[in-house]
């Protein structure tokens, strides 16, 4: 019996050996990052800027491919799946903690079936509406609401996104219902908008900024604690009849569960050396971010808190599950 514990135990070494010098060698071909939305959106963005600025120090390109659907959970159960040997990322947004308050039946779990690499950015997002909307603020569109029930729609970026619930969490908080309408990503909601098929969507900064600085769109509010920087005459949704409202979403880098450590932390380390380059900084602002990495112990924590903050508006507002 000792012979033959020895030698499974020699054999598990044996298997094990190959994995850790690829680890070792890491990374040896080209890196895939998949994001959960369509293509030329947020995440989409976010991840081409930081993924092209860490294939320079990886030495290997950072190739992003698009599963949209279901709330970015499609491309997260493939990345969960993925053989763990760092060569399958995921570009998780705040869609990604909502989803684990949302859905019933999830093919992962949120926290334990990946690896955190690094947070990449932070960000608000926006209550857009047509240039010419009759709706001069936030608090008249609310009050338009409360007094004719599920009359006003808003578009986001699908069922699960963050979008979603931020205005899920609007209406509960203004006592006001709103009636939601899912798109495939926020350009087919803002393609709605602009046809004029709803009146309002919620957006990140970066798929709605050119159609408000053309003069098509307007925002009546955004969805952090302070206004944002690149639209500093904009109130806050707390700030017109919603005290306490603060939806933000993050964007980060994941893999999957079991990957090695000598990997997790090889890609955290290209990941802050890339966030202060000047060209990705500006990007990521651009896009209405506030560029911020961590270690992957941070993200960890921050994503298992984000869980348990969605699980607690879902069942408050009496959100239904997917």
């Amino acid at each position: 019996m000792l012979r033959r514990n020895l030698l499974i135990t020699l054999g598990s070494g044996a298997l094990a050996l190959p994995f850790q010098v690829a680890a070792q060698n890491y990374p040896e071909r080209p890196i895939k990052i998949l994001q959960g939305f369509a293509p030329g959106g947020n995440a989409d963005a976010i991840a081409r800027a930081i993924g092209l600025e860490m294939g320079k120090g990886l030495g290997q390109n950072l190739v992003v491919e698009a599963q949209a659907g279901a709330g970015g959970t499609i491309a997260a159960t493939t990345v969960a799946r993925a053989k763990p040997d760092g060569y399958t990322l995921l570009l998780a947004t705040g869609g990604h903690a909502v989803a684990g308050a949302l859905y019933n039946n999830l093919a992962y779990r949120t926290v334990q079936d990946f690896e955190m690499v690094s947070t990449i950015t932070y960000f608000p997002f926006l209550v857009v509406v047509p240039a010419n909307s009759k709706f001069a603020n936030l608090s008249a569109l609310l009050s338009t609401a409360k007094a004719n029930p599920e009359q006003i729609s808003y578009g986001s970026a699908g069922i699960g996104s963050t979008h979603h619930l931020a205005g899920e969490l609007l209406a509960s908080m203004s006592k006001s219902q709103l009636m939601h309408v899912p798109y495939k990503g926020d350009s087919a909601s803002l393609t709605a908008l602009l046809a004029g098929d709803i009146p309002m969507i919620i957006a990140p900064p970066t798929a709605v900024m050119a159609n408000i600085k053309a003069g098509k769109l307007r925002a009546l509010a955004t969805t952090g604690p302070q206004r944002w920087p690149g639209l500093p005459d904009v109130p806050t949704v707390a700030d017109q009849g919603v005290p306490g409202y603060d939806v933000r979403s993050w964007a980060g880098l994941m893999a999957p569960a079991g990957t090695p450590r000598v990997v997790i932390e090889r890609l955290n380390a290209e990941v802050q050396k890339a966030l202060p380059n000047s060209t990705v900084k500006a990007r990521l602002e651009d896009m209405g971010g506030e560029v911020r990495g961590s270690t992957p112990d941070e993200m960890k924590t921050m994503v298992a808190s984000q869980t348990q903050k969605w699980i607690q508006v879902v069942s408050e507002a009496k959100i239904p599950k997917q």
